[in-house]
């Protein structure tokens, strides 16, 4: 007759549930969680804010344009804000300092005449994660849009600097789109 010690009293349940939640880590492991399907990239694409009349070339903001600056950045407080793009005209670096300064990083410039498919791509490639802010042109803006989300894109009037557009990627994996106002 084979007697049960004291020892395997106490061993046999520890094993079954050291057991179980091995298998229950085991399941969570493969089955993406909420916080990682957040984790994609999403990009946050704009026209640089009002400009002024100080250099017909290169203009600052207007005072109606920095302020709209700053709205942006309050639009984006809680994103959380990897990196902020802008080309190398004034307007643009201008719209995207205040989000950038709220959240602590640089502005990285990018070549307005790039294709915005290749653009696009730089993006994608270099971004798996996080928000990123791309301060454009009337003239470039819908094609960047159009470019991260496969989506056509109406033109931009020269008088409309309000639009915000955010690509990001669905439950699907397929990249979605969304336009606003700010």
């Amino acid at each position: 007759m084979h007697m049960i010690s004291s020892v395997d009293r106490i061993v046999k349940p520890i094993r079954l549930a050291a057991c179980l939640l091995l298998l229950a880590l085991a399941a969570c492991s493969s089955t993406p969680m909420a916080k990682d399907i957040d984790a994609a990239a999403t990009f946050v694409i704009v026209r640089h804010a009002e400009k002024s009349t100080d250099d017909a070339r290169d203009p600052s903001l207007s005072e109606t344009g920095k302020a709209r600056a700053r709205s942006l950045a309050r639009l984006l407080a809680d994103a959380p804000l990897s990196v902020a793009y802008a080309t190398g005209f004034r307007r643009t670096q201008q719209t995207a300092q205040p989000a950038a300064d709220a959240h602590g990083i640089g502005i990285a410039i990018y070549d307005a005449q790039i294709p915005a498919t290749a653009l696009a791509s730089q993006l994608r490639a270099a971004h798996a994660h996080g928000t990123v802010l791309v301060v454009g042109h009337s003239n470039t803006v819908p094609d960047i849009v159009a470019a991260l989300s496969g989506q056509p894109v109406d033109a931009i009037s020269d008088d409309q600097y309000d639009l915000v557009y955010r690509v990001g990627t669905g439950p699907d994996g397929k990249p979605t789109l969304t336009r606003d106002r700010y």
